[in-house]
């Protein structure tokens, strides 16, 4: 993996991290699709999420229109798929 899907929501993600299992669930009771990058099973996209966030912290959300988030609160999240008309 090198770049994130272009057009989608991208996550990168790890079970283990609470905030990731937050963002998760508050994207699928959403409805909203997205693309999951499981850190512990692409340890090579820790990297990617890196190069995106200039941070370690995750999880890092990707939007289609290039911006992200790291560690966003559910807020945030709603915040932006409204700006983005996805919800």
């Amino acid at each position: 993996m090198t770049t994130p899907p272009q057009n989608t929501i991208t996550m990168f993600s790890a079970e283990w991290c609470r905030d990731c299992r937050r963002t998760k669930a508050q994207l699928d009771e959403l409805g909203v699709e997205y693309t999951y990058i499981d850190l512990e099973t692409d340890p090579a996209a820790a990297d990617v999420a890196k190069d995106i966030s200039g941070r370690t912290n995750i999880p890092v959300v990707v939007y289609p229109d290039g911006s992200h988030h790291v560690e966003p609160s559910n807020a945030d999240v709603e915040a932006k798929l409204r700006e983005l008309s996805i919800i």
